[in-house]
């Protein structure tokens, strides 16, 4: 096929909508553009396009068997020269035909879009699930969908061509084209089926002039069923949303587990051998030793540690609730359950369940819990359907569970299921040697949380905390250097800011003392406070405090000690 070879000078806007349309047809081959600037538009996608382009026209002009030259710049002086270098067997279309053209050829583009875009609509409307029925003013149907006649019944050649008014008087299109106002959720029959339908209808509206209208529906079996679904989904989007609300993750890894004691060294290797199996743990200890952080740790430092982490403090849940807080209860098992819940051991599910204070259980529960060790596997409290989870179990409890079986307060076959990794951490007064690196973890943590510049403790605050026994564990350590810290101005920690946090402070058993009678004990102790805090009033207050006395009863046994004169 023969092509028609044109030229086009001026690439600006206008030249490249010319180039851009003509280069879509295959009659025609564009030789060339030609523009003083060589960044117009035509120019920059002429080059893109490995078309000739150049600024000098009369170079373009002369290429041989050119057929058309489209001059679009509009200049009399480009037009003059033109015909002067033109050859005689080129047709020149000068601007004036040049816009007449991109004109025709814009409206065949923006046709060919409309035509594009009405296929596109087409195919969509063809392919929803909801039946589509369009009538114009005067209530003659011009369109339905596929989806119309796979409810109603009827094909679409019978339906088009009909008078909504006839057809469906009491439906929602009809409704719509007699008072202009949008109708939701109308339940009718469709006229001329028995199909019972929801339907959704609103004017066309054009220029702001009604010119017919629309309807979508649904089989009313159908709205039904999504109903139904919606009150399903929803009911997991709950019970996703409780969970997501009750999982949680390890916060702490052996690296916090702070301390070089020999005692707390075979603690963390036995730990770090754990956390490699799926195997049971115990942990066992007093109150305040780093039970829970053992906890933490074992699961960071496992294969599950991507998984949730779960706590569960079998103390402070009443007995009555426990069961329904491990496992989770069903809709309706007991008034006010109105929806399902879902338990602590199903949202540990592939990861590690922590039960606290597993000492304080009772029996009942104890044989249930032994059951999921066994199988793991339960039912939710009023509920009939098994469920099977992956989880592995770490518990702990500072109670003396060997004399609790002897007692009869806890099993002894659960006993054995929950000993297969025994841990016991140290009490903090067995490895004293840990309070100074401990004092300066606390201290670093407790500087950022209440903006201190604490830097340390000093030498006789380092013998007080060495001198206490430290009932509390690494628990009550950290509360009494947080309300040191609190009130505490200096650089160092001293003796002195120390000496009236530790209320029960006292001469550790490992220390060689002579047994005294209790008043001369006494005696000796106020008598240490009053040196220590001074003889004036705020002294004997903060003695008294120290002692953990009333002012009062300290003034009463100043009055008995003898001959020292202690009156202000």
């Amino acid at each position: 096929m023969q092509k028609f070879k044109v030229a086009i000078i001026g690439a600006g806007r206008g030249g490249y909508s010319i180039y851009r349309m003509l280069k879509a047809m295959e009659e025609v081959e564009i030789v060339g553009l030609a523009d003083l600037n060589p960044l117009a538009p035509g120019i920059l996608a002429a080059r893109e396009d490995g078309v000739f382009i150049t600024t000098n026209f009369c170079e373009l002009v002369k290429v041989p068997g050119l057929d058309v030259i489209i001059e679009v710049t509009g200049d009399p002086g480009v037009r003059e020269r033109l015909h002067q270098v033109r050859h005689n067997y080129t047709a020149v279309m000068e601007a004036q035909a040049a816009g007449l053209m991109m004109a025709i050829l814009q409206e065949k583009e923006e046709l060919l879009e409309f035509k594009k875009l009405q296929g596109e609509l087409s195919a969509i409307l063809n392919s929803v699930q909801e039946a589509i029925e369009v009538a114009d003013i005067n209530g003659t149907i011009k369109y339905v969908n596929p989806a119309f006649s796979r409810i109603t019944g009827i094909p679409e050649k019978e339906r088009i061509g009909q008078n909504i008014f006839e057809a469906s008087p009491d439906g929602a299109l009809a409704t719509v084209l007699r008072t202009g106002r949008i109708i939701l959720g109308h339940r009718t029959r469709v006229g001329g089926s028995n199909a019972e339908v929801i339907s959704n209808s609103a004017p066309i509206v054009v220029d702001g002039k009604m010119e017919g209208g629309v309807v979508v529906f649904q089989h009313f079996t159908d709205v039904m069923k999504l109903a139904e679904e919606l009150r399903k989904t929803t009911t997991i989007i709950e019970n996703l949303t409780d969970k997501l609300g009750q999982v949680t993750t390890s916060k702490y890894s052996f690296d916090d587990i702070i301390g070089n004691s020999p005692e707390l060294k075979k603690c963390i290797s036995l730990a770090e051998k754990a956390a490699r199996s799926n195997s049971t743990v115990l942990l066992l200890g007093e109150s305040g030793t780093g039970k829970e952080l053992f906890a933490h740790a074992i699961h960071a430092a496992s294969m599950r540690r991507e998984n949730p982490f779960i706590k569960v403090n079998c103390a402070a849940i009443p007995e009555t609730l426990l069961e329904s807080e491990f496992f989770g209860y069903a809709k309706g098992a007991f008034t006010g359950a109105v929806k399902s819940k879902i338990g602590k051991f199903e949202l540990a599910h592939g990861g590690t369940i922590f039960l606290d204070e597993i000492g304080d259980m009772n029996l009942l529960l104890q044989a249930k819990l032994l059951r999921v060790l066994q199988e793991m596997e339960f039912e939710r409290v009023g509920g009939n359907q098994t469920i099977k989870v992956d989880v592995r179990v770490i518990a702990a409890t500072n109670r003396n569970l060997r004399e609790l079986i002897r007692q009869g307060k806890f099993r002894e076959d659960l006993y054995y299921r929950l000993n297969v990794v025994e841990i016991t951490i140290p009490p903090l007064r067995v490895r004293k040697e840990d309070l100074p690196s401990l004092v300066n973890n606390l201290i670093i943590k407790l500087n950022r949380k209440l903006g201190k510049k604490i830097k340390g403790l000093s030498k006789d605050a380092e013998e007080v905390l060495l001198s206490y026994d430290w009932p509390g564990n690494v628990r009550e350590l950290e509360n009494v250097i947080e309300r040191v810290m609190v009130t505490a101005d200096e650089e160092l920690l001293t003796k002195r800011n120390l000496i009236q946090h530790v209320n029960q402070f006292r001469i550790s058993p490992e220390r060689d003392i002579d047994l005294m009678p209790i008043d001369q004990m006494e005696e000796m102790l106020i008598r240490k406070a009053i040196a220590n805090f001074g003889n004036t009033v705020e002294g004997k207050r903060r003695a008294a405090q120290a002692l953990n006395i009333s002012l009062a009863t300290l003034y009463n046994k100043l009055k008995k000690i003898k001959p020292v004169n202690y009156k202000n």
